[in-house]
């Protein structure tokens, strides 16, 4: 299952061409590469727009290996991402090629100063004319036909980041690529960061030469020093910027959306302040720098950022997302911010909007309005009215799509708890397969052969009328009449929801082989995760993280624990990552008469060492919640320990780092408490650098689990 790779299913990387043509795919070429085909959605019809055999460079022998592609407006040009590169948590970085589709000349970007994979972002101008990247913190554009390059923002120190971002705006915003074109191809709107005097953290790797080697991340923990954030519009021709004026401390306020605002002369920003209990949307004047403020979204809580501002009606009302009613709905907002329109209505969260169809009038989006477990697409008209599920109702699980320009077509994934997924082009509105893409026929054949029970799914009553959703996982040859251990997978914070009705992957599996040792596993979401059941539910756990989900989550334990009397009580296991392992600690520390046998993964056992956007989004300032950033930290219970505990960190770590790891087993030690540790030396969040370290995890995680939480039913 960790080396051979046998479980893993076939994806189907497929997008849809801008011009709404047809879907581009990635195909394997008989001379070596990979060909970029467009598929016709109706006939099937395959066209090959470039060959892998153009896409050797002179003087070598194979074509490039694509990591990414773009054509330009007029796709006389194509973009080829290649050699890349993590910088955080993706390949963000690596070397750009260009093919001239009429002449067949192929070149790369960035001059003969630009080192390997050192280019970031690169993409056409809109009118064809010019490619922009970002290289070594600062922004250039080159010339298409005569390949000169030119520094639109210069960094000029190492504190200075243009077009892209530090390591916070990218972990806690999903912001990597930091600069836009103006739909008129004359202008770029892009970010600066500055990060000086923000506190450096260090990342030592003792591993990869003589002596240790020193990494510094600017890091801002809660309380401290944020980067100054701005916009700046930069001219392509004079290479002259205006600076958008944006008021108050740039250090404590977040720009965290930004785009052109449907035309080439106004910007459009979202501005959270620092409490992130304030979204301002404004419009920024591209010439002057001027701001004026349209919308504001407020929360006692906290206001979530979304990609959902999609401009209609050629600018003149742009779509938003809010739960200004206790509800996640989706608005209608005009360009001047003077008319609100509610879209969705009724008690029922928006998952996610996927698209918008101008001329039909509809709105597609994603939701569940019965059953937060599952995922199903919707579609309402623009004026509120005609509300439809278009997936069928024969389709439980989890659906996600790719939809066509023109709304026709989608390219459609669907997955149960236990079922691989399956991907399909289908025909809207309604939903009518037209052909499979990725099948994963092989790989259902050997899930289906496995010996398992089918999953439960239900609901713990908690007190209080608040029940949560969970999932049961029984060992195939279950005899109710005996006694259980129960391992309860958790992650129980707002980044993560464990309770779906989807392919499991990597996780289900290993759940499923523990099984069938013996062991019955389970999931609770408790109040705060995701889950699509209101804002009430989500964001009850304000200056309380790290407090209200554990509570829930052995309060659903003491249930299950109560109403299915073949689970052990003196066999009770817990596990989880990130999130999940700090979940683990509040488990074996405020609870060490139900939990006896912990692994905690990566976690976070002081809050007021963990980042200040997550955190204080979540907690506050640690100045104003003193007591809820100590309730909520697992390190101050740590005397409280009794059973059994697994600590797992890599040392490279650079999101939870492995510093706080080493604080807690300071705690441990001076309460004389027994633990085992395991540190993955240079390993970064998700322990999987290095050959077999994955493999490796899994077997310890497992040999732990079998020494100190025994599988196999026991009598009564």
């Amino acid at each position: 299952m960790y080396t051979k790779k046998e479980f893993e299913p076939q994806r189907f990387a497929a997008r849809w061409s801008a011009d709404g043509r047809g879907y581009l795919v990635l195909e394997k070429s008989k001379a070596g590469g990979r060909d970029i085909v467009l598929y016709d959605p109706a006939s099937g019809r395959r066209e090959v727009l470039v060959s892998a055999s153009l896409l050797i460079p002179p003087g070598q022998n194979s074509p490039l290996t694509i990591d990414g592609y773009a054509f330009s407006k007029d796709r006389s040009f194509v973009l080829i991402y290649t050699n890349s590169k993590r910088v955080w948590r993706k390949n963000t970085r690596g070397d750009y090629w260009v093919l001239d589709r009429s002449s067949r000349q192929l070149w790369k970007l960035g001059g003969d100063q630009a080192k390997p994979s050192t280019l970031m972002f690169a993409k056409f101008s809109p009118d064809s004319r010019f490619v922009a990247y970002v290289r070594e913190r600062s922004l250039y554009v080159e010339d298409l036909r005569d390949h000169t390059i030119r520094a639109l923002a210069s960094a000029g120190s190492e504190n200075v980041i243009n077009g892209t971002f530090d390591w916070v705006y990218e972990e806690e915003f999903g912001l990597r690529d930091g600069f836009r074109w103006s739909p008129d191809g004359r202008s770029i709107a892009f970010w600066q960061l500055d990060t000086s005097g923000v506190p450096r953290f260090p990342l030592v790797n003792n591993t990869d030469s003589f002596y240790p080697r020193i990494t510094w991340i600017p890091y801002p923990k809660t309380g401290q020093r944020n980067s100054a954030c701005r916009v700046g519009v930069v001219r392509v021709d004079t290479g002259k910027t205006h600076w958008v004026k944006m008021p108050g401390d740039p250090r404590d306020n977040y720009i965290a959306r930004m785009d052109w605002a449907a035309r080439s002369d106004q910007i459009v920003l979202q501005r959270l302040n620092r409490l992130q209990n304030t979204n301002r949307v404004m419009l920024g004047d591209a010439a002057s720098g001027d701001v004026e403020t349209i919308l504001t979204e407020q929360d006692e809580a906290w206001v979530d950022v979304h990609n959902e501002l999609k401009w209609i009606d050629s600018g003149a009302w742009f779509t938003w997302i809010s739960e200004r009613d206790g509800w996640r709905h989706v608005y209608l907002v005009s360009r001047s911010g003077k008319q609100v329109r509610r879209v969705t209505s009724d008690r029922f969260d928006v998952v996610r909007l996927l698209h918008v169809d101008e001329k039909q009038r509809w709105i597609y989006f994603i939701a569940s309005p019965e059953n937060p477990t599952q995922r199903y697409l919707y579609r309402i008209r623009l004026d509120g009215t005609l509300l439809q599920r278009l997936t069928p109702d024969d389709q439980p699980g989890t659906h996600s799509y790719r939809i066509s320009p023109d709304a026709r077509w989608a390219i459609h994934t669907y997955s149960r708890f236990g079922v691989p997924p399956v991907v399909d082009l289908i025909r809207l509105p309604d939903h009518e397969r037209v052909r499979v893409l990725a099948a994963n026929e092989a790989l259902r054949a050997k899930v289906a052969k496995l010996k398992r029970e089918p999953v439960e799914f239900f609901r713990v009553e908690i007190g209080d009328g608040v029940k949560l959703d969970a999932w049961c996982i029984r060992p195939p040859d279950f005899d109710p009449k005996k006694r259980y251990p129960l391992l309860i997978y958790v992650y129980g914070e707002p980044a993560g929801q464990t309770v779906l009705d989807r392919w499991g992957s990597s996780n289900y599996l290993w759940h499923l082989m523990l099984a069938q040792q013996g062991y019955v596993i389970m999931s609770f979401d408790s109040r705060g995760t995701p889950a699509p059941r209101g804002r009430a539910w989500r964001k009850c756990i304000y200056r309380k993280l790290g407090i209200v989900g554990p509570e829930d989550q052995a309060a659903a334990l003491r249930a299950v624990l109560k109403a299915r009397p073949y689970l052990d009580p003196s066999r009770i296991g817990v596990w989880g990552w990130s999130g999940g392992g700090s979940s683990t600690l509040h488990a074996m520390f405020k609870f060490p008469d139900l939990y006896k046998t912990g692994i905690a993964i990566a976690p976070v056992p002081n809050q007021r060492y963990y980042d200040t956007i997550y955190q204080e989004r979540y907690m506050g300032l640690p100045s104003d919640n003193v007591d809820g950033y100590r309730n909520g930290s697992p390190i101050h219970f740590a005397h409280q320990l009794k059973g059994n505990l697994l600590i797992i960190h890599g040392t490279g770590d650079d999101n939870c780092h492995y510093a706080t790891t080493e604080m807690l087993i300071n705690e441990l030690i001076r309460h004389n408490k027994p633990f085992t540790m395991m540190a993955y030396p240079n390993r970064t969040h998700a322990i999987r650098e290095g050959k077999k370290t994955t493999r490796h995890l899994r077997q310890l995680m497992t040999q732990y689990l079998i020494e100190h939480l025994p599988p196999g039913p026991r009598n009564r």
